[in-house]
């Protein structure tokens, strides 16, 4: 079957995106995040940087696809730090976690939400026992910053899929197995509507400079919670961990029947492609090689952390970072094997540094979230996104979101402020509260 037959599927993909929060800042809280620790102490621009995604997100409805976001998280949070013995108002809390344990505060003003690859694993409707689309918000335990995340996603989640006829949404896995959701997860499958294979990609701690995120029992569980009938474990290899590869969509991303991966990915990819062509005889795989564009350039450019898409005609698409054109190795091989008679046919490029210079590129930026049409319907509008939303989107972060956020700015009473009556703004045009 040629990628370009416009074949009708029920199904459609719909991408749901972080909306980068005001306090988008540069502490390095990530190890094994080259990006993020390359770039500590950097003054951030948190306006630019939701404008940005917010860029992203029109860029994939103007190629045909549905689109939903996601809120930022309410940060500097003082939930959090009240269980951790800090008492008073929100301002008072701040003011004594700053002064007296500053590393712990700025994991409660972390932005790290945005990052919704990592806000669960979905399995689609088409895999499942019960023909529901499943949800499992990650524990994100291996950080601090981001271990926070997972009770409100699951609040988000809970709101956004609240009907039960189409939807199961599952606790997060206990946190002693770390669980970092769709980063570390691919399905393929003929198109999305059909049965398919969900790959579950872990880590494997062998006492390397960086750490493995993911625990195999935690895919093991994910795969038992959604009812997976053809799941498959696949190690990552040493090598991309040590590269800076904290995330298997760092160095791989899947869609359909097309995977894209560097040939470092996997510790045993021949015997994951096997398996592969064993479930989904149409796959396509599209292997990048070592000699062609190494690790360090493909964890640089982010290459494969772009969207792979399924666009309306049934050609695929990427959307890429910028940075990809910047780097000679990755254009070239760009260059010579898009389009054509390959499986990927058009690269698209949009520019999200922000982003990227803390680590995430455009596919760190979205959970991917395929529905029928009466999924679809069933999901809470407010979060889908149109043209009209995206501009008074824009106009609240344009007048409410700080322009920059250098380290120091962190520890001001003003900037809390700020972020919250952001966050509170936004809420509000959304009718959310």
């Amino acid at each position: 079957m040629s990628g370009r037959d416009a074949r009708p599927s029920a199904v459609v993909e719909v991408n749901f995106d972080g909306l980068i929060g005001p306090t988008h800042n540069y502490a390095g809280l990530s190890l094994g995040n080259v990006a993020s620790a390359s770039n500590a102490g950097s003054t951030a621009r948190p306006r630019e940087a939701a404008l940005q995604g917010l860029a992203k997100m029109r860029m994939v409805m103007g190629l045909g696809l549905p689109q939903g976001f996601f809120l930022p998280h309410e940060r500097p949070n003082t939930d959090w730090l009240r269980r951790l013995g800090f008492s008073g108002t929100d301002a008072e809390i701040c003011a004594a976690a700053v002064k007296e344990d500053p590393q712990l505060f700025n994991n409660a003003a972390s932005a790290s939400a945005m990052w919704t690859a990592n806000a669960a694993t979905v399995s689609p409707a088409a895999d499942t026992a019960d023909g529901r689309v499943h949800f499992t918000p990650a524990n994100l335990a291996a950080m601090t910053h981001r271990s926070l995340e997972w009770h409100e996603t699951h609040r988000q989640l809970r709101q956004i899929f609240a009907d039960e006829r189409f939807f199961a949404l599952h606790e997060a896995v206990p946190a002693k197995f770390g669980d970092e959701g769709a980063a570390n997860f691919m399905r393929l499958a003929p198109t999305h509507g059909q049965p398919g294979v969900e790959v579950f990609v872990y880590g494997e701690d062998r006492g390397g400079r960086f750490p493995a995120r993911q625990s195999r029992r935690a895919s093991q569980a994910v795969a038992r919670l959604h009812g997976v009938s053809q799941p498959i474990f696949a190690a990552q290899s040493p090598e991309a961990i040590e590269a800076g590869a904290f995330h298997n969509d760092v160095v791989a991303v899947a869609n359909e029947r097309i995977l894209f991966a560097h040939e470092q990915a996997f510790a045993d990819r021949l015997g994951l492609y096997e398996d592969l062509r064993r479930h989904v005889p149409d796959v396509e795989i599209v292997e990048v090689p070592e000699r062609a564009v190494s690790l360090a350039d493909a964890i640089a450019s982010y290459l494969f952390n772009s969207q792979l898409l399924t666009l309306p005609d049934g050609s695929a698409a990427l959307v890429l970072p910028a940075e990809c054109r910047e780097n000679s190795a990755v254009k070239t091989w760009l260059d010579t094997n898009m389009g054509g008679n390959g499986p990927i046919h058009a690269a698209h490029f949009i520019d999200v540094r922000e982003s990227m210079k803390n680590g995430g590129g455009p596919a760190c930026l979205r959970l991917r979230v395929a529905v029928s049409p009466d999924a679809l319907a069933a999901i809470d509008p407010r979060y889908l996104l149109d043209e009209a939303k995206a501009d008074a989107m824009g106009r609240v972060i344009e007048d409410c979101w700080p322009e920059t956020v250098a380290p120091g700015d962190l520890a001001h009473a003003d900037f809390w402020s700020q972020s919250w009556n952001a966050r509170k703004r936004l809420v509000e045009l959304l009718s959310l509260a």
